[in-house]
This record gives C-alpha cells, sequence and structure tokens, in this order.
C-alpha cells in the first residue's frame, strides 16, 4: 500500500514541474513577436511623420532611439526565452528521472520490508538509557568521594557501563582510575588501552602504547597487550615487525584460544600489503591436538574430491574422534569449545550445548577477565534460544 501511495505522490510533483516548466514556452514566443511588429510599425510611422514635417529632426531622432531601445529590450526577452527551453528540458527530464531513480536505488539498497520499531520499544529503550546514565553518575560520584580513591571492581564497572553506553573517552578515565590500584593486573592496563584506542577512532595514541607497555610488562602472553602492539607497530609504518609480532604469538599457542582468529584476520590484512600468503586458523589450531594434529594435506585433498555424503561423514569421524579423546582428557577446555563449534557447523544443537557447557563447567574456577569465558556464555545464549 505504502508504495502505490509513494508512486502517487511522485508523479504528482513530477506534473506540476513539468507543467510549469513547459507552459512559458507555449505563451511567450507569439507575444514577443507581436511587441516586436508593432513597434516596427511605430518607427515606420515616424519615418512617415517626419517627412511630411510633423515631427522635427530632432523629436524623429529621439522617437526612433526610443523605439529601437524598446526593439533591443523585447529581442533580449525573446533570446532570454528561447535559452531557458534547454533549461526546461533539463528541468522536465530531471521531474521524470530523479523519482525513478529514487525509486530504483531504493528497491536495491533500501529496506522497505523491514519491520519498523515501535515508538512504545524506543521510548522504553530511551528510558531504560537514562537508567543507566543515572545510576552510572551514581557510582561515579560514589568512587569519587571514596577517600581510599574507590575500588579497582567499581572503576571497572563504571569502564565497562561508560563502553555500553558508547561513551569510550569517560571510559578510558574510569579505566584510567583503575590503573592507579596496586592492584591493577596486566588485563586492567590492556583493558585500558584498548578504550582510549576507541575513543580515538581506532589510533594508537602515545597514551595508549605506554598502557600495551605495561600491560605485556605484567605479562607478555597477554594477548590483548600483543594485538595493540602489532596495531600500533603496523599505524606506525612498521608492518613487517607487525606481521611477525602476530605469528610469534600464534606459534607459542598450544591449542586453540578465540583470540586466534583476530591475529589471523589482522596478520593476513597486514600481510596483504606485505605481499605474504594468507594465513588461515588451522594453521594454529587444527581441529585435533596432541598427537592427532587434525587433517593433513592429504586428508583435506581427499575431502575435495568427495561428494557431500562423503564428505559429511568424513567430518563426523574427524569430530567423533576428538568427542574419544575428550573423554579421556575431560579437562581440555579448548577441546570441548573445538568440539561445541564443530557440532554447531553440524546443526547438532543438542551435543553442542553438552560441549559448551562442559567448557564451561571447567572455566569456573578461570578468571572472569579470561576471553573464552564471553565466548562461551554468548555461544551458549544463541544455542539455547535458536540462533
Amino acid at each position: 500500500m505504502i508504495w502505490i501511495a509513494m508512486a502517487v505522490l511522485a508523479l504528482t510533483a513530477s506534473g506540476i514541474v513539468a507543467a510549469s516548466a513547459w507552459k512559458p514556452a507555449l505563451v511567450q514566443g507569439p507575444a514577443e513577436d507581436r511587441t516586436l511588429a508593432v513597434l516596427k510599425d511605430q518607427l515606420s510611422e515616424v519615418d512617415r511623420d517626419a517627412e511630411r514635417g510633423l515631427l522635427s529632426v530632432a523629436e524623429a531622432h529621439a522617437a526612433r532611439q526610443e523605439i529601437k531601445r524598446r526593439v533591443l529590450s523585447v529581442g533580449r526577452v525573446k533570446n532570454t526565452g528561447e535559452s531557458n527551453g534547454g533549461g526546461r528540458v533539463i528541468l522536465m527530464a530531471a521531474a521524470v528521472f530523479v523519482p525513478l531513480f529514487a525509486a530504483g536505488y531504493y528497491s536495491f539498497a533500501g529496506a522497505p520490508n523491514l519491520s519498523s520499531i515501535a515508538f512504545e520499544d524506543r521510548q522504553a529503550e530511551v528510558a531504560q538509557n537514562r537508567e543507566i546514565e543515572a545510576l552510572a553518575q551514581k557510582l561515579l560520584q560514589r568512587l569519587q568521594a571514596d577517600p581510599e580513591g574507590g575500588a579497582l571492581e567499581g572503576w571497572m564497572l563504571l569502564g565497562q557501563t561508560f563502553m555500553k553506553l558508547g561513551r569510550a573517552s569517560d571510559a578510558a578515565s574510569a579505566y584510567e582510575r583503575a590503573t592507579q590500584s596496586m592492584n591493577a593486573d596486566s588485563a586492567v592496563f590492556s583493558i585500558y588501552a584498548e578504550a582510549l584506542i576507541v575513543s580515538e577512532q581506532g589510533i594508537v595514541t602515545p597514551q595508549a602504547k605506554r598502557a600495551i607497555a605495561r600491560a605485556l610488562e605484567l605479562d607478555p602472553t597477554n594477548p590483548a597487550g600483543t594485538f595493540y602492539d602489532a596495531v600500533g607497530l603496523a599505524q606506525a609504518g612498521a608492518n613487517e615487525q607487525a606481521y611477525n609480532r602476530l605469528l610469534t604469538r600464534l606459534d607459542e599457542v598450544d591449542g586453540f584460544a578465540p583470540w586466534m582468529e583476530t591475529f589471523v584476520a589482522e596478520a593476513n590484512r597486514i600481510g596483504a600489503a606485505l605481499g605474504r600468503a594468507p594465513i588461515s586458523l588451522s594453521d594454529y589450531a587444527p581441529v585435533m591436538s596432541g598427537n592427532s594434529p587434525g587433517p593433513t594435506a592429504a586428508d583435506v585433498e581427499a575431502a575435495s574430491q568427495m561428494d557431500d555424503v562423503d564428505r559429511d561423514a568424513f567430518i563426523r569421524s574427524m569430530v567423533e574422534r576428538l568427542a574419544t579423546r575428550l573423554e579421556a582428557e575431560p579437562d581440555d577446555i579448548d577441546g570441548w569449545m573445538r568440539l561445541g563449534r564443530a557440532y554447531r557447523v553440524l546443526g547438532e544443537t543438542d551435543l553442542a550445548l553438552n560441549a559448551y557447557s562442559r567448557a564451561k563447567e571447567l572455566l569456573v574456577p578461570v578468571s572472569s577477565e579470561d576471553p573464552r569465558q564471553s565466548v562461551i556464555s554468548q555461544s551458549l545464549e544463541e544455542l539455547q534460544s535458536g540462533q
């Protein structure tokens, strides 16, 4: 229905523009021609009156000059009207082309089938954000009023809240206060560096570099610190050093870690500028570990020659081997995560839920800052909601 209304409005507007552009061309030309004819007759009449002695030489000259001035004036008007013919053509073409172009572009790039957000939902979201803003402000006031400078956990919570609200600069200020705590560890400094980088639209500033250096000083294996260190090197033009920094850290990993995908993507982005061949996650985190490192080159080649049924059976056999190994080595968190992902790809939702749940149980005693915590929680939520 809305398309019909839009089409009617577009045609109506185009018709009005076209009519206003075309109408002057129909009436202007004949009227100007008649005016010129009258002036020429007047000029002839002045000549006749001068010959009969009805006008003196000076009067005849003045009359001729005035009539000629009018002739020139009418001529300029006529020429202007004729030159405007091209403008009218352009205007009429625009009246037709613009609505057609807009309709075509919207059907290609627009979203006519996207359901709108209800006003009540928008109002609820705005109200919720205001409530979070108010709570964040109260927390900030309480932390600032603390004579001991505020608890580390309080400043970290405030920083996380500001980040969710899209206030990266305020989040960086909160994290900076957290870094002043005696208990601030490597993760605190790398989170602070990330907030600084986000607030500067992805630029690794000198202040962020100092935070990254401190994070790596406290924990050289901190993946976030290593990643942003490489990003800073690349931005400084040291692509070779940044590329090697990422690959060295990937080489140090035994098994799979969620941050490895980000490392691989960034390494390939930098490597493309260096002319390096792309790398893949399987080069550093194969499906199998230990004595069964995963599919060999021969396995991959064989799988590429299989039909869909055989290829599916081949993949399932590899997943079953991983599941069998995990039953014998149930403390392998990364292994359970790989198994959960594999089952999810195969569409085995219940088995994927079980695998991720086993990984979540093993992560209970692990620090909440471990990036695997959020990966597992998100995967479980998506599986339970049917995504």
